[in-house]
């Protein structure tokens, strides 16, 4: 069985992710966790300290999350009604991030799907802060979906690389399941910058094929464009349905999204993103 965090704030944006996680693991035994964590909005040092119930605010606030929370598994059953799936509601007292963490490692989750904004649903940024600190910190793949983004099966998986991972059956698990599933073709997108392959690149090439050869995929090689003008350029020849990465802490995932603005990147996600995290907990 499958054990899927799904965190909410209740937005729209984050409904969309549940509607495509539904879809997506629609086949699948599943336990899904939907999560809302609230702070109230009078939040200082002195109130995370004391009993919160002593301010006469943490009990409404708490009441709010619940309502909502059994609201959402109402909508979901109305929509989305499946024997293979089950739901737990967790209202918590915290902030997101810690909480993730806490919910990840005590429940065994296996993903996380989630929106790639917040409720303000900011176009001028990559993703919203919450996501890129979901992306960067845990330890299980993690699934973001772009606002507005109906789901298609992902029959065409972009997977860029610069080859500079020694692969692992554990990180490629995933990729593989999915292209298993739904008799997806992956392309592997080699970005570089005109120079040659080393033996070390070659090497852990031949593993990357190795670790794919039992499903569709095909191997590409563009040169001297960044990375999000490569993935940019093959999705104008290409419908791809699926983006995913290694968070690997060397790899230019890490140089992508991490090492400049994320305003300044100037690449907006339009398909949903696998991120797969280096080492698998």
């Amino acid at each position: 069985m499958k054990k899927i965090l799904l965190p909410t704030d209740f937005s729209e944006n984050s409904w969309n992710a549940i509607a495509y996680a539904l879809q997506f693991f629609k086949h699948d035994i599943c336990r899904f966790y939907l999560l809302n964590t609230y702070t109230p909005v009078v939040y200082h040092v002195e109130y995370v300290l004391a009993n919160p119930t002593q301010y006469g605010l943490g009990d409404a606030v708490r009441e709010a999350s619940l309502e909502a929370l059994s609201a959402l598994e109402n909508r979901i059953n109305n929509t989305f009604r499946n024997a293979n799936h089950s739901f737990e509601s967790i209202s918590a007292f915290n902030t997101l991030i810690p909480e993730i963490k806490d919910v990840v490692k005590e429940k065994n989750i296996n993903y996380i799907v989630m929106g790639t904004t917040g409720a303000t649903g900011a176009k001028e940024v990559l993703f919203g802060t919450n996501t890129v600190h979901v992306f960067k910190n845990m330890t299980c793949p993690v699934l973001a979906i772009p606002k507005d983004f109906t789901f298609e099966h992902p029959q065409d998986i972009l997977f860029p690389t610069d080859y500079e991972i020694d692969y692992d059956e554990h990180q490629m698990q995933s990729i593989v399941q999915i292209a298993s599933r739904y008799d997806s073709k992956v392309h592997v997108l080699n970005v570089s910058y005109g120079y040659d392959l080393s033996h070390n690149q070659k090497s852990n090439k031949q593993k990357l094929e190795s670790l794919i050869k039992k499903v569709p995929h095909v191997f590409h090689s563009v040169s001297n464009q960044t990375v999000q003008e490569a993935i940019a350029n093959f999705q104008l020849s290409t419908r791809v349905n699926l983006l995913t990465m290694i968070n690997n802490k060397h790899s230019f995932f890490e140089n992508v999204f991490f090492k400049s603005k994320i305003n300044q990147i100037g690449f907006h996600l339009k398909v949903p993103f696998l991120v797969i995290p280096s080492k698998n907990k």
